[in-house]
């Protein structure tokens, strides 16, 4: 079993917020994947579905973004997984709108949810899809710019975004990052053309 992980915050009124592309993001895997309906489990709402023959628990904390950890952990730690077993879905300032990183293990980079994770697994050593949500230019801004709301003219991007790691997802589960990667870079590119 694999435990995907959306980060976000679970006020209604934070749904459209930039910090919470990583429920978006499980949300549409779910859709996508047929998974079951979502129940309250873990400190978090959970559905599980198959992938690529393999069996998925999609997970969203529902206890704010800076204690993610602490759903995630109960549902390692319930299902037995290792930390390689678990991938998290999460936004990152690092990357410009629309792109996405995939990497093993590796820093918290002052990300809050991704804090948390470390310190209740006692280890970094997880999947991270890193979803880019741009930087607002200055330090100053950087709260406001993830608690914001995507603007109208992103959904451009971000519906394209999230269709294609939906439909890529497959790679994942088969141990496949660069291909995954890949995949929703042309994607992606094939989006922009449209446009």
């Amino acid at each position: 079993m694999l435990l995907w992980v959306g980060l976000g915050n679970p006020e209604p009124g934070m749904a459209r917020n930039r910090h919470n592309i990583g429920f978006m993001a499980v949300d549409t895997i779910a859709i996508r994947h047929g998974f079951g309906p979502w129940r309250a489990r873990f400190k978090g709402l959970a559905a599980e579905g198959t992938i690529a023959g393999e069996k998925v628990l999609a997970l969203k904390p529902q206890t704010y973004m800076n204690a993610s950890g602490e759903s995630v952990q109960a549902a390692a730690a319930f299902f037995k997984l290792p930390p390689g077993a678990i991938t998290v879905f999460h936004d990152e300032l690092d990357l410009v709108p629309g792109k996405l990183r995939v990497k093993l293990g590796g820093g918290a980079a002052g990300h809050n949810g991704l804090r948390s994770m470390d310190r209740m697994l006692g280890t970094p050593e997880y999947w991270r899809v890193r979803l880019g949500i741009g930087h607002p230019g200055v330090k100053e801004r950087v709260l406001g710019h993830v608690l914001g709301d995507f603007a109208a003219q992103d959904r451009d991007w971000l519906i394209p975004l999230l269709d294609a790691v939906a439909d890529a997802a497959a790679l994942l589960v088969t141990g496949e990052p660069e291909a995954f990667m890949s995949r929703v870079a042309q994607a992606m590119q094939a989006a922009e053309g449209r446009a």
